[in-house]
């Protein structure tokens, strides 16, 4: 019986070896992909928006557009009562999807880019204009001496290089304010306090002080503080909620 001659072998391109495990890579990868899109999908934090929101939301956009515009036409002082002191603390305490982009372009440049992060400002005509048509989404006040210090030397950060440094040494004062004088933090604090001559190289190296969410100080009421709501001018009143959101 005559034997049997061995097969060749199929030879498979390399080409074609490395084609399909590229083709491998991609479909794990691709896998992978789609099974967190699923978790995130599941997720608590993921919600889907019906049509009615975003209806909702547009009609609340447009509607706080026109209120600004009212609120600027509006030339009366009476929210802002009068007081020996021309520095003001504003905490940003609403403004999601019912705010205008217009609206957000002020906050932005008060530095009001999150919810609870508040600023030092100089009461000028223009700083009191920008609050009244935003009035809705801040609250304001005159913020005493101890406040001035417990911000500074409890939540203070300043921005050096563009990066986010807290204010732990007078050493980072220094070599950020040291040409203006201002040495330590004290200096810092009898700037801000006195509204000084250079209280905005401060106030602009000083990052938004970041505070915490108080427990039932703020119900999410856009009325204003004296007409019993949230927003608005709190005067002196800033100071207790400071101390809470600290």
């Amino acid at each position: 019986m005559a034997e049997e001659m061995p097969q060749p072998l199929n030879y498979i391109p390399e080409v074609i070896l490395k084609k399909r495990k590229n083709n491998e890579e991609w479909a794990i990868r691709r896998k992978l992909q789609l099974e967190q899109k699923v978790k995130r999908l599941k997720s608590d934090n993921f919600v889907i928006k019906k049509p009615e929101q975003f209806i909702r939301e547009y009609r609340d956009k447009e509607m706080d557009l026109v209120q600004m515009k009212q609120r600027g036409k509006n030339r009366s002082r009476r929210a802002f009562v009068t007081s020996d002191s021309s520095l003001l603390f504003v905490i940003r305490i609403g403004g999601k999807s019912d705010m205008h982009p217009r609206t957000r372009k002020l906050l932005y440049s008060l530095r009001l880019r999150k919810i609870f992060n508040g600023v030092f400002v100089k009461a000028d005509a223009r700083i009191l204009e920008i609050l009244q048509k935003v009035e809705p989404f801040v609250t304001y006040g005159y913020p005493n001496l101890k406040s001035i210090k417990d911000l500074i030397y409890k939540k203070g950060a300043g921005k050096i290089d563009n990066q986010r440094v807290p204010l732990t040494s007078n050493e980072v004062v220094e070599q950020a304010l040291g040409q203006n004088g201002i040495l330590c933090l004290e200096d810092v604090v009898t700037e801000i306090a006195n509204v000084g001559p250079h209280f905005k190289e401060v106030t602009s190296f000083l990052c938004p002080f970041a505070l915490t969410k108080p427990e039932k100080a703020l119900q999410g009421k856009k009325k204003r503080f004296l007409d019993g709501g949230d927003s608005g001018n709190r005067e002196d009143h800033i100071n207790e909620l400071v101390s809470k959101m600290n």
